[in-house]
C-alpha cells in the first residue's frame, strides 16, 4: 500500500479497542483493528482502523479544517486520497467498502467505524502506557487540544516496535511526574532558531546555526556562553497539563485510565538550620596531619575541614593533587616522587604523539585538525581577564593549549569538547605546572566526563534529579516554574555542565570546586548548590511576571553577582534539612547518599507509601512484549537509551 504520495512505514495487526473498560474480556466490547504510521510528503500520520469480521479494513475520509458550514466540511462522501495532505488530523467521516454480500452477523458499520482515528504527529501531545500486570498492554494517545483517544490494546505485542517507529519522527521524553507517560516534542529547528535569535545566545548569525547545534551541541552552545535553548526545554519540560495544580491535588488515581497513578514528592520538612562557614585550612593545620614519612593522616577529617572552610591559597597546589586523585592519600614522600617521574614521562610521550604529526599527515586526519582548531579557538578566549592568561603571547595560553591537545591522546573516545578549557584553566592557574595540571585535570574529568558525551543522557539525568530535589524542597517554586514552562530547569544546564564556572568569580570557583571535590556530604552535592541558587532567587522569580525566556535571561544574568560563601551555606543547610526529614523518599536518600545500604529491602507484601520515581529508575525498567495467549502482553516497553559509548563527533 505505497505510492509516490504516501508510504506505510509501520503496520501492526491485532490491536484492539475495548469499548468498555469494565468488560475487557467480553468479545462484544472488543473491536479488532490495525495501527499504522503513514509517511506523506510533508507529514506523518498515526492511524488506527477497525477491521470487520471478514477481514476488510474500514476506509477513512479526511477533510480540511474549515468552518462547519463550509463546502469542505460537507464533502463527506470523498474517500481517503493518499496524495492529500490534510491541514489537521481529525477524522471527519468514516465509510466502508461496498461489498456484494453482507453477513447479517457482522456488527453495523457505524458501531465499529466511529472508533477509527487518524492524526498528524504534529498534533500528538503525549502517549500513556499501561501499568505492568494489567492484562494486555495498551497505549493512550492524547492530542494537544486535550482529546484523549480510547486505549488501544496490543493483544499480540508490538508496543515497543511502535514507540521505536514513532521515535524516528518525534522526541519521546519520559515525564518526570509520571514514569508511564511519554511527552511528545517535534524536532523543531524553526523554534530553536527563533529562541537563539530572541535571546541573542550566539554572537554569529550564520545560517547553519541549528545544524551545528544538533551536530555538536556543546560546540555551538559554548560559542555563546552555553545559554540553554528551547531544544532542552522541549526535551525535558514536564507535562503541560499540570502546570497550575499543587502536588497535593495530583496524588490521586485516574479512574478513566486504569493502571495509572500520579506520585507526589511532597514531604514535611523541618526547620532549616543556620550554617556558618569555618576558616580555611591553614598550612600549619595541614602540616600537622602529615606523618614523618609524608603520609596524610586523618584523610576524612581533612576532607570535612576542606568542605566546611576550604583551603588557604598556599595549600591548593599540594592539596588539590590529593583531592583530584593525582596523589594517593596514603602515599609517602618517596612514593610521590616516583609517581611524578612516571607520570611526567607518560605525559610527554602522549604529547609527542600529536606534536610529531607532520602537516602532510594532518591533512589526512580530520579529527585531529578539528580538535586543534577548536582548542586554539577556545584557548584564545578562556579567562583572558586573568593575569595568568592575558596578552597575546602569554606562555599560560600555550600550556593550556598543549594540555588540552594531549588530553585528546589520553582519551581518544571523548577527545575535546568545548567547555573543557573552562575546567582546566583554574587547575593550571593553581598548579603553575603543565604536567601536574594535566593529571589533576584528568582526575576532574573522571568526575564529569559524562557531561560532555554526545548523547547528553547524563545532563538530562542531572536536570531531572535537580528537579526532583527542588520538588521536595520547594514545591511552590516548582509549581511556579511549571506554570512558566520552566519546570525542566533547562535554564540550569550551564551550571551543571561546567560546575558553575561561569557563575562565580575566578577566586570563588577555586573555593567551590575544592569543596565539591571532597565528595561530601555526597558526590551529588553540586545539585544542592543549584538548589541553593534557586532558593536565593526564589522571591525574584515568583514575584515577577517572567515567562520562559525571561526566566532564562534572569538566570544567565546572575553570573558574577552571587557570593559563593552564601550559596554554600544555603546548600549545606538544605542538605541538613533533608537529612533530618523522617519521611524522605528512598530515591532522594540514595541521590544524596543518605540511604542505609545495609537495610534489607522492604517486602513486597508490606504496604508502604509510594515513592517518587527517579529518572534512573525509569530507565532501569526492562519490559518486553508478550505474544503468548496464556501470558498476555501485560507491559509496555521503555524505549532503549542511546548508546552512551558513542564517541564524540566533531565538525571542524
Amino acid at each position: 500500500m505505497e505510492s509516490d504520495a504516501y508510504k506505510i512505514v509501520f503496520e501492526k495487526h491485532g490491536v484492539f479497542l475495548h469499548t468498555s473498560a469494565k468488560r475487557q474480556n467480553d468479545q462484544d466490547s472488543m473491536i479488532q483493528g490495525v495501527i499504522r504510521l503513514i509517511e506523506k510528503t510533508s507529514d506523518v500520520l498515526l492511524q488506527w482502523i477497525p477491521i470487520d469480521e471478514d477481514g476488510d479494513l474500514t476506509q477513512i475520509h479526511y477533510s480540511k479544517k474549515e468552518s462547519p458550514g463550509s463546502e469542505a466540511c460537507r464533502a463527506e462522501d470523498d474517500m481517503f486520497d493518499p496524495g492529500y495532505e490534510p491541514d489537521w488530523a481529525v477524522i471527519s467521516t468514516v465509510g466502508t467498502k461496498v461489498r456484494p454480500q453482507e453477513n447479517s452477523s457482522v456488527a453495523k458499520p457505524g458501531n465499529r467505524e466511529k472508533w477509527a482515528f487518524s492524526l498528524s504527529l504534529s498534533e500528538l501531545k503525549s502517549v500513556r502506557k499501561s501499568k505492568p500486570g494489567l492484562s494486555w498492554s495498551y497505549l493512550i494517545f492524547v492530542t494537544k487540544e486535550g482529546v484523549s483517544f480510547q486505549a488501544l490494546h496490543f493483544h499480540q505485542g508490538g508496543t515497543k516496535a511502535l514507540l521505536k517507529a514513532l521515535r524516528k519522527y518525534v522526541i519521546l521524553a519520559v515525564s518526570p511526574k509520571d514514569s508511564r507517560l511519554f511527552l511528545v516534542y517535534p524536532h523543531d529547528s524553526h523554534a530553536l532558531s527563533h529562541s537563539f535569535d530572541e535571546l541573542q545566545m550566539f554572537d554569529d548569525g550564520t545560517s547553519d546555526l541549528v545544524s551545528r547545534f544538533f551536530q555538536d551541541p556543546y560546540s555551538a552552545t559554548f560559542g555563546g556562553f552555553s545559554k540553554v535553548t528551547n531544544f532542552f526545554r522541549g526535551a525535558l519540560r514536564p507535562q503541560d497539563g499540570h502546570h497550575q495544580r499543587p502536588l497535593s491535588e495530583m496524588a490521586v488515581g485516574l479512574e478513566d485510565e486504569p493502571g495509572f497513578e500520579v506520585i507526589t514528592c511532597q514531604v514535611e520538612l523541618g526547620e532549616r538550620p543556620v550554617i556558618e562557614r569555618q576558616a580555611p585550612v591553614s598550612e600549619q593545620e595541614w602540616e600537622s596531619c602529615i606523618d614523618s614519612e609524608g603520609r596524610v593522616m586523618n584523610e576524612e577529617g581533612l576532607k570535612k575541614r576542606i568542605f566546611s572552610g576550604g583551603l588557604c591559597p598556599g595549600l591548593r597546589k599540594d592539596a588539590w593533587k590529593y583531592l583530584l586523585g593525582y596523589y594517593p592519600w596514603d602515599s609517602t614522600a618517596e612514593d610521590r616522587k616516583s609517581l611524578v617521574r612516571r607520570k611526567t614521562d607518560e605525559y610527554f610521550r602522549m604529547k609527542l604523539q600529536w606534536k610529531s604529526v607532520s602537516e602532510d599527515q594532518e591533512k589526512r586526519n580530520s579529527l585531529l585538525r578539528g580538535y586543534r582548531s577548536l582548542i586554539e579557538r577556545d584557548v584564545s578566549r578562556t579567562d583572558r581577564n586573568n593575569k595568568f592568561y592575558e596578552g597575546n603571547d602569554n606562555p599560560g595560553l600555550s600550556l593550556l593549549n598543549d594540555a588540552l591537545m594531549t588530553y585528546c591522546m589520553y582519551n581518544f573516545d571523548l577527545g575535546y569538547v568545548q567547555g573543557m578549557s573552562d575546567l582546566l584553566s583554574p587547575i593550571l592557574y593553581v598548579m603553575q605546572n603543565e604536567v601536574d595540571a594535566f593529571w589533576c585535570f584528568t582526575g576532574f574529568m573522571e568526575m564529569v566526563h559524562h557531561n560532555f558525551e554526545e548523547s547528553q543522557e547524563s545532563m538530562k539525568r542531572q536536570l531531572s534529579q535537580l528537579n526532583l530535589l527542588l520538588r521536595v524542597l520547594d514545591p511552590a517554586l516548582c509549581d511556579f516554574l511549571d506554570s512558566k514552562e520552566s519546570g525542566s530547569l533547562s535554564c540550569c544546564f550551564r551550571w551543571l555542565l561546567i560546575w558553575f564556572k561561569r557563575e562565580f568569580s575566578f577566586q570563588d570557583i577555586l573555593l567551590l570546586w575544592e569543596v565539591l571535590w571532597t565528595g561530601l556530604p555526597s558526590p551529588n552535592f553540586h545539585l544542592l548548590v543549584g538548589c541553593g541558587i534557586l532558593d536565593l532567587e526564589r522571591e525574584a522569580l515568583m514575584n515577577s511576571d517572567y515567562g520562559f525566556n525571561e526566566i532564562l535571561k534572569h538566570i544567565n544574568e546572575l553570573t558574577m553577582k552571587m557570593s559563593v560563601e552564601d550559596i554554600l551555606c544555603r546548600a549545606e543547610a538544605l542538605n541538613q534539612q533533608l537529612a533530618h526529614c523522617q519521611e524522605l523518599p528512598l530515591n532522594i536518600k540514595e541521590l544524596l547518599g543518605m540511604a542505609d545500604l545495609k537495610s534489607p529491602a522492604p517486602s513486597t507484601d508490606t504496604a508502604s507509601p509510594p515513592q517518587p520515581l527517579s529518572p534512573s529508575q525509569v530507565h532501569e525498567l526492562d519490559l518486553t512484549d508478550s505474544v503468548s495467549p496464556s501470558q498476555p502482553d501485560s507491559s509496555i516497553e521503555i524505549l532503549p537509551t542511546e548508546d552512551t559509548t558513542t564517541s564524540q563527533s566533531l565538525s571542524p
